[in-house]
């Protein structure tokens, strides 16, 4: 639709599922703990105080604790009339702002943390090198297929197939 002025109304602003919270938090988890690994063993090679391992691998546990709800908080997207914006970023805010006619194919992907939690990610690519792929985490599976088939409608790509 249009409005008074002529410019287009933006859609909704929608936020990716909470459950995307639990999925980024076991991965965030999963990486520290390869890290607090690396530390010990490094601390253990180079026979130093246990503080140095300590210290750093107590630090990414907090912030894989932490972070994860900060990002959702962070993350944020609209499908509009005739473009796509997401807004994401805790420390470094990013907004991209992708118009459907950029659109060259839409796909959905899961992981297997994911998929236990029964959520999806929408990936749009576009034409151009940078950033030439953006992605939409932790959708609902259901919600994320419609928004690739709506993103695909908008952009005339699924016709092209």
């Amino acid at each position: 639709m249009m409005t008074i002025e002529g410019t287009p109304r933006e859609a909704v602003e929608a936020k990716p599922h909470p459950r995307v919270v639990a999925v980024w938090r076991i991965s965030a988890l999963l990486w520290a703990a390869g890290f607090a690994g690396v530390c010990v063993a490094a601390t253990v090679t180079a026979e130093v105080s246990a503080l140095w391992a300590l210290a750093p691998a107590l630090l990414a546990v907090a912030l894989a604790l932490h972070l994860p709800g900060a990002r959702w908080r962070a993350w944020s997207y609209r499908v509009g009339e005739i473009d796509l914006r997401l807004v994401r970023g805790v420390l470094w805010r990013t907004e991209s702002v992708v118009p459907h006619a950029r659109i060259q194919h839409v796909d959905t992907r899961q992981g297997p943390v994911e998929r236990m939690f029964g959520l999806a990610s929408v990936v749009v690519y576009t034409a151009g090198s940078v950033g030439a792929r953006v992605g939409i985490p932790g959708l609902i599976a259901a919600d994320a297929e419609a928004l690739r088939d709506r993103l695909a409608a908008l952009s005339g790509t699924e016709d092209a197939l």
